[in-house]
Protein backbone atom coordinates (compact mmCIF):
# COMPACT_ATOMS: atom_id res chain seq x y z
CA UNK A 1 0.00 0.00 0.00
CA UNK A 2 1.21 3.44 -1.06
CA UNK A 3 -1.01 5.06 1.79
CA UNK A 4 0.91 6.59 4.57
CA UNK A 5 -2.03 6.21 7.64
CA UNK A 6 -1.16 4.34 10.29
CA UNK A 7 -3.12 1.55 10.34
CA UNK A 8 -3.74 2.32 14.66
CA UNK A 9 -4.51 5.43 14.62
CA UNK A 10 -7.83 6.26 16.01
CA UNK A 11 -10.83 6.68 13.20
CA UNK A 12 -8.46 4.90 10.27
CA UNK A 13 -10.45 1.92 8.98
CA UNK A 14 -8.48 -0.93 7.35
CA UNK A 15 -10.18 -2.52 4.41
CA UNK A 16 -10.05 -5.93 3.83
CA UNK A 17 -7.51 -5.41 0.73
CA UNK A 18 -4.97 -2.95 3.15
CA UNK A 19 -6.70 0.37 1.84
CA UNK A 20 -6.62 2.97 4.60
CA UNK A 21 -9.25 5.32 4.77
CA UNK A 22 -9.90 8.06 7.82
CA UNK A 23 -13.25 8.34 9.33
CA UNK A 24 -13.83 11.54 11.60
CA UNK A 25 -16.57 14.22 12.42
CA UNK A 26 -15.88 17.90 11.43
CA UNK A 27 -16.88 19.04 14.37
CA UNK A 28 -14.16 17.80 16.30
CA UNK A 29 -10.43 19.47 16.16
CA UNK A 30 -8.32 17.86 13.35
CA UNK A 31 -6.62 14.98 14.44
CA UNK A 32 -2.58 15.13 14.96
CA UNK A 33 -0.74 13.12 12.10
CA UNK A 34 -0.37 13.64 8.49
CA UNK A 35 -3.22 15.08 6.52
CA UNK A 36 -5.22 13.90 4.05
CA UNK A 37 -3.97 14.36 0.75
CA UNK A 38 -8.40 14.26 -0.43
CA UNK A 39 -11.49 14.52 1.69
CA UNK A 40 -15.15 13.56 0.77
CA UNK A 41 -17.30 15.86 3.03
CA UNK A 42 -20.88 14.61 3.79
CA UNK A 43 -22.98 17.49 4.73
CA UNK A 44 -26.23 19.09 4.74
CA UNK A 45 -24.19 22.27 3.10
CA UNK A 46 -20.63 22.49 1.38
CA UNK A 47 -17.74 21.93 4.06
CA UNK A 48 -15.42 25.19 4.77
CA UNK A 49 -12.08 24.73 2.38
CA UNK A 50 -9.50 22.65 3.17
CA UNK A 51 -6.37 22.69 2.34
CA UNK A 52 -6.29 19.42 0.17
CA UNK A 53 -8.33 18.37 -2.46
CA UNK A 54 -12.12 17.87 -1.94
CA UNK A 55 -15.75 17.05 -3.05
CA UNK A 56 -18.62 17.74 -1.18
CA UNK A 57 -21.62 15.35 -1.15
CA UNK A 58 -25.32 16.99 0.00
CA UNK A 59 -26.05 14.43 2.29
CA UNK A 60 -28.45 15.97 5.00
CA UNK A 61 -27.76 14.55 8.87
CA UNK A 62 -29.80 11.24 9.88
CA UNK A 63 -30.67 11.07 6.16
CA UNK A 64 -29.12 9.85 3.16
CA UNK A 65 -27.72 11.13 -0.01
CA UNK A 66 -29.83 13.33 -2.37
CA UNK A 67 -28.33 12.56 -5.41
CA UNK A 68 -28.03 8.23 -5.09
CA UNK A 69 -26.18 8.40 -8.40
CA UNK A 70 -23.61 10.99 -7.60
CA UNK A 71 -22.80 8.96 -4.17
CA UNK A 72 -22.13 5.88 -5.91
CA UNK A 73 -19.36 7.66 -8.13
CA UNK A 74 -17.84 9.94 -5.41
CA UNK A 75 -17.79 6.65 -3.04
CA UNK A 76 -15.86 4.88 -6.11
CA UNK A 77 -13.53 7.46 -6.41
CA UNK A 78 -12.88 7.73 -2.66
CA UNK A 79 -12.00 3.99 -2.88
CA UNK A 80 -9.92 4.33 -6.01
CA UNK A 81 -7.49 6.96 -4.54
CA UNK A 82 -7.52 4.82 -1.17
CA UNK A 83 -5.03 2.56 -2.54
CA UNK A 84 -2.34 5.47 -3.65
CA UNK A 85 -3.63 8.56 -1.14
CA UNK A 86 -4.37 9.33 2.53
CA UNK A 87 -8.25 10.15 2.02
CA UNK A 88 -11.09 11.04 4.67
CA UNK A 89 -14.37 10.85 5.01
CA UNK A 90 -16.08 13.28 7.23
CA UNK A 91 -19.41 14.70 8.42
CA UNK A 92 -20.19 16.74 11.10
CA UNK A 93 -20.28 14.29 13.83
CA UNK A 94 -18.61 11.37 11.94
CA UNK A 95 -20.40 8.34 12.95
CA UNK A 96 -23.77 8.14 10.79
CA UNK A 97 -23.21 9.23 7.44
CA UNK A 98 -19.25 8.55 7.55
CA UNK A 99 -20.38 4.97 9.17
CA UNK A 100 -22.69 4.83 6.56
CA UNK A 101 -20.19 5.96 3.38
CA UNK A 102 -17.37 3.83 5.10
CA UNK A 103 -19.70 0.58 5.15
CA UNK A 104 -19.98 1.47 1.37
CA UNK A 105 -16.54 1.47 0.64
CA UNK A 106 -16.34 -1.90 2.44
CA UNK A 107 -18.66 -3.45 0.26
CA UNK A 108 -16.37 -2.41 -2.65
CA UNK A 109 -13.72 -3.66 -1.02
CA UNK A 110 -15.26 -7.18 -1.06
CA UNK A 111 -17.24 -6.93 1.95
CA UNK A 112 -21.07 -8.36 1.92
CA UNK A 113 -23.57 -5.99 2.06
CA UNK A 114 -25.09 -7.99 5.38
CA UNK A 115 -21.78 -7.85 6.56
CA UNK A 116 -20.97 -4.46 5.77
CA UNK A 117 -21.86 -2.93 8.75
CA UNK A 118 -20.52 -4.88 11.32
CA UNK A 119 -17.39 -4.71 9.70
CA UNK A 120 -17.15 -1.16 10.13
CA UNK A 121 -18.92 -1.12 13.99
CA UNK A 122 -16.11 -3.51 14.96
CA UNK A 123 -13.30 -1.82 13.10
CA UNK A 124 -14.02 1.78 13.40
CA UNK A 125 -16.87 2.92 15.89
CA UNK A 126 -19.44 0.71 17.59
CA UNK A 127 -22.16 3.43 16.76
CA UNK A 128 -21.58 3.93 12.88
CA UNK A 129 -24.36 4.35 10.50
CA UNK A 130 -26.92 5.22 12.94
CA UNK A 131 -30.28 4.56 11.22
CA UNK A 132 -32.80 2.03 9.80
CA UNK A 133 -32.78 3.66 6.51
CA UNK A 134 -28.61 4.01 6.16
CA UNK A 135 -28.45 0.40 7.01
CA UNK A 136 -30.79 -0.25 4.26
CA UNK A 137 -28.82 1.85 2.02
CA UNK A 138 -25.60 -0.21 2.74
CA UNK A 139 -27.76 -3.26 1.50
CA UNK A 140 -28.89 -1.69 -1.60
CA UNK A 141 -25.66 -0.52 -2.11
CA UNK A 142 -24.49 -4.08 -2.83
CA UNK A 143 -26.83 -4.87 -4.72
CA UNK A 144 -26.46 -2.13 -7.79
Amino acid sequence: MASTWDASMAGILQLPSGRLVRGRGLRRPHPPGATPEFGLYLLGKPAAPMPWETRWLRWPDFRLPTDPDRARELLHEVWNRSSHERVEIACHGGHGRTGTALACLAVLDGVSAADAVTYVRDRYHPRAVETPWQRRYVARFGRR
